[in-house]
């Protein structure tokens, strides 16, 4: 046995140091103390007014004090449970989790090549197939149902359409507060109850605040209410460099904690220990083309100094990868799509998000979610490292073989060959073979596997009755919105 080892299990990545990472936090809670944060919400404002926080006007300012009381009670582990009944998805330190992203508003249609608006039918469809898809472990919307009859109760709709395609669980987007009011009633039809969603949650709601420093009534009535309910929630700022944050990834980083920073300290008065999950979207504004960018590499920077960040306050982190500024699926898509996806994934961020997102996180594509399953699947691979056990480092077996000898018929390689990586859609066949069958580029078979599962895969269908009464919740708003 050799003594006082050091062993990656896994690879091991890192941005930022602990000094660093100490400067961004101290910084923060200088803005906090200094600059404060506005809220436009009357009941917010009055859980601030009876705490030792400064309130003038609408503006907040909070001292250090508050912020690190606050910071002692989040979980450091949430799991949720799919409408499969299982527990499958496990956020806790460096655990990664794979998903989509949500409320696009076109669709790339694969029919005619078009970027149209998106329906229903393409959020149902997006979700039979990250139900199909293994590596992905949560689901957002992907697109936004703008088919819906009423724009104020269209995320009851998304809902159902994301319900009745997928199985997994999921993070949701909501209109405001009574919005989330009723998809809260549909996890909780669901799971069996209030006290069994609160223990087995079905999803995540999403909020924004809106940088540089806002939080608006409606992000802030449904931060309240997930407080209240102890629904899982990440209050995520997206805050664009050179913008709406400072030009320097410093700055953005200090800007965008503060303003999780403030939404920590709000959670906790309204309801200590709610689970708050640490979000950011943290990109650059493109200042040739003034778009906000999701191909950037100073997303993935910053996504990943952000999860070390997380980490060192021990508070649970949604981040993004996947995604891409591409119009169409193209050299471009991947090749940023893998980028980011890499470096999030090593970063072990828990819940990385707008996977398959493509023109600058505008447009679903349902070919871009079967290439990410690919891509997701040889990153998985990577973050396994190397295992240096004596089985692995296989000292025997060479003697045994010796100089000119073979491995090919050996127990050994029968053995370890499975724990390779097995692609289902990259080509390794010779030139001939690939010749031999049809000189398919990946594009193709990307489509052809798109198109299998929309045509064979279908989800475990939800049982009738529960049907009919989550169909009455969505009715009932839009009979109060008619």
């Amino acid at each position: 046995m050799k003594m006082n080892q050091t062993i990656n299990k896994s690879t091991r990545f890192r941005v930022l140091s602990e000094d660093q990472i100490e400067q961004i936090f101290y910084s923060a809670l200088e803005v906090l103390e200094r600059t404060g944060g506005n809220i436009y919400h009357e009941g917010a404002l009055e859980l601030f007014k009876n705490s030792n926080a400064v309130v003038r006007g609408n503006n907040v300012r909070i001292p250090t004090t508050m912020v690190e009381e606050a910071l002692n009670f989040y979980p450091r582990k949430i799991t949720l449970k799919g409408r499969n009944g299982r527990r499958s998805l496990h956020m806790q330190k460096d655990t990664v989790t794979f998903g989509t992203g949500s409320d696009l508003p076109f669709t790339h249609d694969r029919e005619t090549g078009e970027r149209r608006r998106t329906k229903y039918k393409d959020v149902q469809d997006a979700g039979r197939l990250v139900d199909a898809l293994s590596n992905y472990d949560f689901f957002m919307s992907h697109g936004i149902v703008g088919d819906a009859p009423n724009t104020q109760t269209y995320d009851r709709h998304q809902f159902m359409a994301m319900l009745e395609g997928c199985t997994k669980p999921m993070v949701l987007t909501s209109v405001d507060g009574e919005g989330l009011e009723d998809l809260w009633k549909m996890g909780c039809l669901i799971q069996g109850g209030e006290e069994e969603f609160r223990l087995n949650p079905l999803f995540v709601a999403y909020i924004e605040p809106i940088s540089p420093l806002k939080n608006d009534r409606t992000a802030v009535e449904k931060l309240l209410f997930a407080a209240e309910k102890k629904i899982p929630a990440m209050y995520t700022p997206c805050p664009s460099s050179g913008a709406t944050a400072p030009a320097t990834m410093a700055g953005m980083l200090v800007q965008s904690l503060a303003e999780t920073l403030l939404a920590t300290v709000l959670c906790h008065l309204k309801s200590p220990g709610m689970p708050l999950i640490m979000g950011g979207v943290t990109t650059l504004l493109d200042m040739k083309m003034s778009t906000y960018s999701y191909g950037a590499p100073e997303l993935s920077l910053a996504s990943a100094a952000n999860t070390d960040i997380s980490k060192w306050l021990n508070l649970l982190m949604f981040s993004t990868g996947g995604c891409t500024d591409a119009k169409v699926l193209d050299e471009q898509a991947a090749s940023e799509q893998m980028m980011n996806l890499f470096y999030a994934y090593l970063s072990g961020a828990n819940l990385i998000h707008d996977v398959g997102y493509i023109d600058h996180g505008t447009n679903a594509s349902l070919e871009s979610l079967v290439l990410n399953q690919e891509m997701m699947g040889m990153v998985r691979q990577f973050g396994k490292g190397i295992n240096t056990d004596d089985d692995h480092l296989a000292l025997d077996l060479i003697e045994k073989q010796g100089p000119g000898g073979e491995y090919v018929t050996t127990d050994h390689t029968f053995e370890y060959w499975r724990e390779w990586y097995m692609p289902e859609l990259q080509d390794r066949s010779d030139y001939e073979t690939w010749k031999k069958n049809g000189s398919k580029s990946m594009s193709d078979r990307v489509r052809e596997k798109t198109q299998d599962l929309l045509d064979n895969y279908q989800p475990e269908p939800i049982e009738e009755g529960l049907e009919k009464e989550l169909h009455k919740i969505v009715e009932d708003a839009d009979k109060r919105h008619a």
